[in-house]
């Protein structure tokens, strides 16, 4: 399960308010990447696929994550921080050991025990 705080439900809800494409939903994903060894991908898609896919409605706002990526964000937390003038949206990932400084890549237990075994 996904979580998607009322701020940034809030936040989301008006940006896909302001898509100019019909049947527009959110997507969540992760990519290979980042300074930790993955980056998560967050933004708004309107092509989906049942085998590929797993469908959500998460504070009443349709939320779509590919299958290979749910075993690193089943859990996440999705919020939205008003920070002076700016804001932006922050993750909170209970799989993720290790994180960058910035809070956009991280590292899971599984990655990090690939990682500790030693080369032949």
């Amino acid at each position: 399960m996904i979580e998607i705080t009322e701020a940034a439900a809030s936040r989301i809800k008006e940006m896909l308010e302001q898509q100019e494409t019909p049947g527009m939903f959110l997507r969540l994903g992760v990519a290979s990447g980042g300074c930790s060894g993955f980056s998560y991908a967050m933004g708004f898609d309107n092509e989906e696929s049942d085998a590929d896919d797993v469908y959500m409605n998460v504070q009443d706002i349709k939320l779509v994550v590919a299958k290979d990526d749910l075993k690193y964000l089943n859990g996440l937390q999705v919020d939205f921080e008003e920070s002076g003038m700016s804001g932006g949206f922050t993750i909170f990932n209970p799989n993720a050991v290790a994180t960058c400084g910035c809070g956009s890549s991280f590292r899971t237990r599984e990655e990090d025990e690939v990682l500790a075994q030693p080369c032949d």
